[in-house]
């Protein structure tokens, strides 16, 4: 098995889905969060 190049291992990884509505997040770097910023606002609603 070949060890793939570190670098193009991210560069493939897919875009990172929120698991509330399934839309695209934009990440930054050291962000470990699972939903949207639309999704986190309504969760401070209740």
């Amino acid at each position: 098995m070949q060890t793939k190049n570190p670098l193009e291992f991210f560069r493939t990884l897919p875009p990172k889905q929120c698991t509330e509505c399934g839309t695209h997040i934009i990440e930054q770097a050291e962000s470990y969060l699972l939903e949207c910023d639309r999704c986190l606002s309504k969760k401070d609603e209740y």
